[in-house]
């Protein structure tokens, strides 16, 4: 590791990377908080999305039955979801946050490059690029923690 970059981690987050990791923060949070009306309201797309989900799980363990797979799919995943936006909205807890965030929308981003397809009942790919603007912007934020969580140990030792 060079001089100058150990250097700059041991100061403490300037300005603009702290307004780069809230707005990071912020964005994926209020994405991931929109997200959970359609979920908890059983929304017509979402059954639709975690149907296909459960039919994909069905047809690898023919015992868990689509319905159950739907409902606990939907509702689990929002849990997960408002789980990571409180954490990404907590700054003792946002590497947290930011991890479960991008679990969750992993598995999203997984489910539309495999079974569900970019776009969903019309929708121009948007579920998918909003999927992709909460992972991207939790790597981002998980990155700006991690530097600022480096700096503040070697300020310690």
């Amino acid at each position: 590791m060079s001089t100058q970059v150990a250097s700059t981690m041991n100061r403490p987050m300037t300005t603009i990377v702290l307004i780069s990791s809230w707005v990071c923060r912020v964005v994926a949070a209020i994405i991931l908080l929109q997200t959970l009306f359609f979920k908890f309201t059983a929304a017509p797309e979402s059954v639709y999305i975690f149907t296909k989900l459960g039919t994909f799980i069905h047809s690898y363990l023919p015992f868990a039955p689509v319905s159950t797979m739907e409902a606990s799919g939907r509702i689990g995943s929002g849990i997960m979801e408002l789980i990571a936006a409180l954490l990404l909205l907590t700054p003792r807890f946002v590497w947290a946050g930011a991890a479960l965030a991008m679990a969750v929308t992993g598995g999203a981003i997984v489910s539309h490059l495999t079974f569900l397809g970019i776009e969903v009942q019309g929708d121009k790919g948007l579920l998918f690029i909003l999927a992709i603007t909460v992972f991207v912007t939790s790597a981002i934020a998980l990155f700006l923690q991690r530097t600022q969580s480096t700096a503040r140990e070697k300020v310690r030792t």
